[in-house]
């Protein structure tokens, strides 16, 4: 299964950037991708293991649960 790099821009528009058969070829050309954003953008660049594009733009565009042990005022 590849790694796919997305482009993830306002309002959760998904944009694919490229795939990589390995980790870390996918982690390189993602954090080439991370350098060359604008920091005020409001866009982030994620990599996702998944068996096809389908599932990867599935799986990126499900909201994702708070960490429980994370919640709370215990800092």
């Amino acid at each position: 299964m590849p790694y796919y790099i997305y482009k993830i821009g306002p309002l959760n528009i998904l944009s694919k950037q490229g795939q990589a058969e390995s980790f870390k070829e996918a982690k390189a050309v993602a954090n080439e991708l991370r350098k060359q954003l604008d920091p005020k953008a409001g866009q982030a660049i994620k990599m996702i293991f998944a068996e096809n594009e389908l599932a990867a733009e599935d799986t990126l565009s499900q909201p994702r649960e708070p960490d429980p042990s994370l919640a709370g005022d215990d800092y």
